[in-house]
């Protein structure tokens, strides 16, 4: 018994370890989709996880910067029933660690990105597809509005940033966890699921007539936008049943799209309040 709780608090302090191996491989985005893994780092984010029920392969705790923090009780009813507490020392933990100021919780989490055809498609639903969009950071920031704003889910249409990668599971704030995150190859299988289901498409381009402002948003209902760079291609636009422009004044010739994504939901909650 002295030796089972001997290792149970037993602190790594190795870069060696293979969790720890384990949590810097899955810093990259190939070794993340192969092993269906990634790292949450944070209190707030990893108690969101254990509260939505993520499968939790190893909560990894810095005892020496999370003390005092309520988040050792719930660690300790995690471990109580059976989930795995790595205890790392302070310095492996701050060198594992992206964020500032480290927290001295992170955890190791199942976790894939859907199909499409799994998400649930309500009457009252709103979603955001996003096409071939490149910055994590504001992906992450996309889902946490999401989450904030009701939406049914973030749609990622083809080649577009990992919702896995820290920066973005950072920027979600545990949005991650409360959001459906689907993938679509291209854009015909987003018009075709969207067709099945009569899911109504409204897409955002500086060049449409409409203000964003002046139109009814009936749901279900899909906001659907392009990468800062390029935004939408043409077909996108021309399949779309609306396509609405944000108007600007000033010099800027576009806004951040993550700005851009929050107006739009806000607008389509506001309308759905009517």
């Amino acid at each position: 018994m002295d030796g089972e709780r001997s290792r149970m608090t037993e602190i790594i302090t190795s870069a060696a370890n293979p969790l720890v191996k384990r949590m810097r491989q899955l810093a990259d985005r190939k070794h993340r989709r192969r092993a269906g893994a990634f790292v949450v780092d944070g209190v707030q984010p990893v108690w969101r996880a254990v509260e939505a029920g993520c499968e939790i392969e190893a909560l990894v705790v810095a005892p020496e910067l999370l003390a005092g923090s309520p988040a050792m009780r719930m660690v300790a009813e995690q471990e109580a029933a059976g989930t795995r507490v790595a205890r790392i020392s302070r310095e492996l933990f701050l060198r594992l660690s992206e964020r500032d100021g480290a927290s001295g919780l992170a955890a190791v989490i199942r976790g894939r990105v859907r199909d499409l055809g799994e998400l649930t498609v309500r009457p009252d639903a709103v979603f955001v597809a996003l096409h071939e969009i490149g910055n994590p950071g504001n992906l992450g920031t996309i889902i946490r509005t999401a989450d904030a704003t009701g939406a049914a889910g973030v749609i990622l249409v083809g080649d577009t940033s990992d919702p896995y990668a820290p920066s973005a599971v950072k920027a979600s704030m545990g949005s991650l966890f409360a959001v459906e995150v689907a993938h679509a190859d291209t854009l015909d299988d987003l018009f075709d699921w969207a067709a099945a289901n009569g899911v109504r498409t409204v897409a955002t381009s500086g060049g449409a007539a409409d203000d964003y402002r002046d139109i009814r948003y009936p749901t279900p209902l899909t906001v659907l936008l392009g990468s800062e760079g390029r935004g939408l291609p043409a077909d996108a636009l021309e399949h779309s049943d609306d396509r609405i422009k944000i108007p600007m004044v000033g010099t800027a010739e576009s806004l951040n799209l993550a700005v851009a994504c929050a107006l739009m939901l806000y607008e389509v909650r506001r309308f759905g309040l009517r």
